[in-house]
């Protein structure tokens, strides 16, 4: 079972230590239908800022169904995304997109926001030609196929972000025992910069 890590600070450190050298360039992509929910309280300032300490972001893109609010979409313009507004199905627009990103040779790593399974084949595509793959999933509702096919698995839940990291667990001297080293911070959330669909 891997370890949980918790907090804004945590996910960056956790990021920084797996960059190559260099910075990477990363293409962003977010489900809006299935993750810009206020249950979910998805802050997509936040996760800007996590990618930025990992690399630049080139591409932001926010997938918007034709239901989604104007203030909605000033509100993704205004946080540096693209808002693409979809007639019919996000999920195929999103993932003819997440297909451009995986054949683009300035993208080193394609960063998805989403829940959906349906994305599993793009992100196995992606590993497929040497892009590194970064989940932000939301719970309830995470697909376990997709926390299993992405290299870096960032869980947004209940106000925070948490990573899934084996490396971090340590052995006790005495007894073999594995000792958990979470670190837990406090999430800094910006309530403005909170989507809702």
């Amino acid at each position: 079972m891997a370890n949980v890590k918790t907090g804004l600070n945590s996910i960056v450190k956790y990021l920084s230590t797996k960059k190559e050298t260099g910075r990477r360039s990363i293409g962003l992509l977010v489900d809006g239908p299935n993750v810009l929910r206020k249950e979910f309280n998805v802050n997509l300032e936040e996760i800007r800022d996590v990618l930025k300490e990992y690399g630049n972001v080139k591409i932001g893109r926010v997938f918007l169904n034709q239901y989604a609010s104007d203030k909605l979409v000033e509100a993704i313009e205004n946080n540096g995304f693209e808002p693409i507004i979809c007639s019919s199905d996000v999920d195929v627009r999103l993932a003819v997109e997440g297909m451009e990103l995986v054949y683009n040779p300035t993208i080193d790593t394609i960063a998805l926001v989403t829940r959906d399974a349906d994305f599993k084949p793009l992100l196995n595509k992606a590993n497929e030609h040497g892009k590194e793959t970064i989940i932000f999933g939301v719970e309830p509702g995470f697909s376990t196929a997709l926390r299993n096919s992405a290299d870096y698995v960032i869980i947004l839940e209940n106000d925070e972000m948490n990573y899934y990291d084996d490396s971090h667990f340590e052995k006790d001297d005495e007894d073999g025992a594995v000792n958990d080293t979470e670190i837990r911070h406090n999430s800094r959330r910006k309530k403005e910069a909170l989507m809702d669909y």
